[in-house]
Parts: structure tokens; sequence; C-alpha cells
């Protein structure tokens, strides 16, 4: 069970909602991967303009959390200000911090970020932040008091997968509250990977969006996030140097 403020998930598999292709698409691919938490940006939501499309139109949404973002923020104040559109709309107290400080790489601007955390924070919504593989800005949201910390992997959109395993398992070693590996994950691999190393969940969008069947590797996401978890509660063996018999020699008859 993942445990995030107020809220409670069997899934650690957490799916973005934009990119498909159709809404059909985007439905099953939903259904597949089995999730319990679908975020989407607020500023492509029709909430005060009905005339926009609604990305939700084709889903029954009552089985899920919703995790709206503030993706196209660039100031704390923009975030701030995009994080209470969704709570006006009824949507969810429960709110993914974006502000972006690089138009090139898409990363956050981490003095930014932690404001708009701040203040949030402050106002009683349940924080998200989504940041670098930034040990001490991971450490630095926590001491603010967010519920969760979501760093990501590689840059929004890449596919690359974790570029930085020893910064992220710092994070996840330090880390009090949820770690949610967010942005670059490219495969199942990757997914793996990153819940192998201690995540307590996954946030993805693009990789299921992209593929080329978008319903299976929704499905396959939902398998690797879950064998990664097992693996890590498992404890893999100790990496060796020379090799060693699967089997013991004692005992065993000369012939």
């Amino acid at each position: 069970m993942l445990n995030i403020g107020p809220y409670s998930f069997n899934s650690r598999l957490f799916l973005g909602t934009g990119k498909y292709e159709n809404a059909e698409i985007q439905r099953c691919s939903v259904q597949k991967s089995e999730t319990e938490v679908l975020t989407f940006a607020v500023r492509r939501m029709n909430i005060f303009d009905t005339s926009q499309p609604d990305p939700f139109e084709e889903m029954d949404l009552s089985g899920f959390r919703l995790l709206p973002n503030t993706a196209g923020a660039k100031t704390a104040d923009e975030a701030v200000r995009i994080a209470k559109m969704a709570d006006a709309a009824n949507m969810c107290d429960m709110i993914k911090v974006e502000v972006i400080g690089c138009d090139k790489t898409l990363l956050p601007d981490p003095v930014e970020t932690l404001k708009a955390s701040e203040i949030l924070l402050k106002e009683g919504y349940t924080v998200l932040p989504y940041t670098s593989d930034d040990v001490v800005l991971a450490r630095k949201l926590q001491e603010l008091g967010v519920h969760a910390i979501m760093p990501g992997a590689s840059p929004i959109g890449t596919g690359l997968g974790i570029i930085n395993p020893y910064n992220l398992s710092h994070i996840i070693e330090q880390a009090e509250v949820p770690v949610i590996v967010d942005a670059g994950i490219g495969s199942p691999k990757d997914a793996s990977y990153a819940m192998e190393l201690g995540a307590d969940g996954i946030l993805l969008n693009t990789a299921v969006s992209g593929a080329e069947v978008p319903e299976k590797m929704a499905e396959a996401m939902k398998y690797a996030v879950e064998a990664g978890r097992l693996g890590y509660e498992a404890g893999r063996i100790d990496k060796k140097f020379y090799a060693q018999a699967s089997s013991p020699a004692e005992g065993m008859s000369r012939l």
C-alpha cells in the first residue's frame, strides 16, 4: 500500500493523460495500467471554458484519484494560481507542483519550486513537487513538509531512463516521504530499475502514449513496477567479482 498524505493506493503506477492519439486508446491504456491516479495539466482542462475539449470525456473517473499539475508555470505565483484553479473546480486538493526553469531542458526551477510548495502547504494542500535529481533540494523540500518527492529520472519526454542512479539512490535513502520517480522513463526496464532502487512509485506519460501500441505498453509498465517493487523488497544478492558455483561443492562425490 502506498500512502501519500491522507490518500492510500494499491497501484504504484501513476499515469499521465496527454498525447494519446484518441480517447479510446487513452481509455484502454488507463484500463490496462490498473492505475488509480491520473495526472493532467490544469491549463489544458476546460475548467472555465466549456468549448475546450475534455480529455476525460469518455472515461468514468469514479475509480480514480486525480492529480492536477501546474505545468506551464514558471514562477511560484503562477503555480499557486493554477493549483487554486484546480481546487476551485473540485478536482483534488492533491497537487503536483511543477515550475519549469529552463525551456530547453524543461528542468524545474528549484527556488520557485520551494516557494510554491511552501505556500501551498500552508494553505492545506497535499503537495507533490516535481524536482530534478538534486539530493539537497529533495531534502529541503522534505523539511518543508511535502507529502512526496517526485525527482525526474531524466528530462521530461526524453525516454532516456535513469541517467543518475547515484543521486536517485541518495534521494531515496534519505527520504521519509514517498519518492515517485517522474519524467524520462522510456521502457519497462527503466520503471523496474527505479523501483529496484527503492522508489515508492512511478509517474509516466509519454512512454505509454508515445508507444507503438500504448495499451500493451501500459500493461507492461504495470508489471514492471510490480516486479521492481518485489525485487526491492526481496533484497538482491551482492555483486561479486569472481564466479561462484550455484551448487555447494561440499558433499559432492568425485567421479
